[in-house]
């Protein structure tokens, strides 16, 4: 099969969720054989030069990176609150670069497959069907207005009523696109289930955000034991909002009982504020080479998230590493943990602080469920089985 992945960002490196999700994808597609073309938006803020790729990577699958310039400006987004009906998030990635490209793609190449990865390559839907007939699927990486309802009560003033605004557009968006398609992929049951009681009535088919679960390898031979950290993108808002709510309603609870444990912030594009954090025992990292290698020496990793929809690639990545994960209900949303055996979850900060404790004060415990959380990632996140049952759709889809 000939698939042509459409994203918005070079996925490489895959450092956040969804160049995580759309380069699993893609290298677990090529690894069975199809001929798979990456076509990207590279974007002032996720610049990536195609002739750095590793070698074999660039084998195995056709990158094509389209300079794409999507910072933020003020004054076109000034424009576009007061003189567009679409949402600015998806205004920023309409580039007339990127549709020539697109269109000079679609006349040189047949595809069988053509995958939106997000819906904010849904402008360009006109232009696919213009110039092919390949079957186009959108691969919901989120419910995206979700995200930002979930916001909205977060926030104050000026910003509150943007984002509110926000949310109304890009569900209206949501809901324009949503039987446009020829199948959908939701990357969990609930948000597929949540895109039917909106009325999609296509095919749709579960793709979860998976790992290479092989690849990422339990090495505690460096491990801080007793640690508490995060990693994930500073400058996403729900994982913003979730820290400062960790660190002003939780970690105080923590420090009461285990005054001297460490608290390790890791991630990219930290707003100054978290670079200088008046917390108590709170070391900033900041970007770090290696992800894993970060995860694989601290103990207990939090994931204190208040909004967002999806799924938390970091989440699988830390259990697939073994690590002992306290996280929110929204936090695992859309995966099948279960409390006590593979994660521990809690929504208040008392709960949350004592989970934190338990596993602090119980090394075997905090053991045991790492491990638990390494086989329920194997057995149900690994890349290879997921890209395995995604073909099968795309062949029943073809027939």
């Amino acid at each position: 099969m000939k698939i042509l992945q459409i994203a918005n960002k070079f996925p490489y490196p895959a450092k956040d969720g969804g160049s995580i999700a759309t380069l699993g994808l893609g290298k677990s597609l090529a690894a069975q054989g199809h001929e798979v073309t990456i076509l990207a938006q590279n974007t002032s803020k996720h610049y990536f030069d195609p002739a750095g790729l590793p070698a074999e990577l660039a084998k195995n699958i056709r990158f094509i990176g389209v300079p794409v310039n999507t910072d933020i400006n003020i004054f076109r987004l000034a424009r576009n609150l007061f003189f567009s009906s679409l949402p600015y998030n998806a205004e920023r990635f309409i580039s007339k670069d990127f549709k020539l490209k697109l269109i000079g793609l679609l006349e040189q190449e047949d595809f069988d497959i053509i995958q939106l990865e997000g819906l904010y390559l849904a402008p360009y839907l006109d232009v696919i069907r213009a110039h092919s007939k390949a079957k186009v699927l959108m691969r919901a990486h989120n419910i995206e207005h979700e995200i930002w309802e979930r916001t909205v009560s977060r926030q104050k003033g000026v910003k509150k009523y943007y984002i509110r605004i926000l949310a109304e557009r890009i569900k209206k968006m949501e809901m324009f696109y949503l039987n446009r398609y020829d199948a959908v992929l939701p990357i969990t049951s609930r948000d597929g289930r949540m895109l039917q009681s909106f009325g999609c009535k296509l095919p749709q088919h579960v793709v979860p955000m998976g790992v290479d679960a092989q690849e990422l390898t339990l090495d505690y031979r460096n491990l801080e034991f007793p640690s508490v950290f995060h990693i994930g993108a500073l400058d996403w808002i729900p994982n913003q909002e979730g820290l400062q709510w960790f660190f002003e309603e939780v970690w105080d609870r923590v420090l009461e009982k285990h005054p001297d444990v460490k608290f390790y912030l890791a991630g990219r594009n930290a707003p100054d504020h978290f670079r200088s954090l008046p917390y108590r025992n709170v070391v900033f990292i900041g970007e770090v080479d290696d992800a894993y290698n970060f995860i694989r020496s601290r103990a207990v990793m939090v994931v204190p998230v208040l909004s967002g929809s999806g799924m938390r690639i970091k989440i699988i990545e830390g259990m697939a590493l073994g690590k002992a994960i306290v996280t929110t209900s929204i936090g695992t949303e859309g995966i099948d943990t279960t409390h006590g055996k593979d994660i521990l979850t809690a929504d208040d900060p008392v709960n949350f602080a004592e989970n934190v404790c338990r596993l602090i004060e119980d090394q075997a415990f905090c053991m045991e469920i790492g491990e638990n959380a390494r086989k329920f990632v194997v057995r149900e996140y690994d890349n290879r089985s997921i890209g395995l049952a995604l073909t099968e759709f795309y062949h029943k889809l073809l027939r």
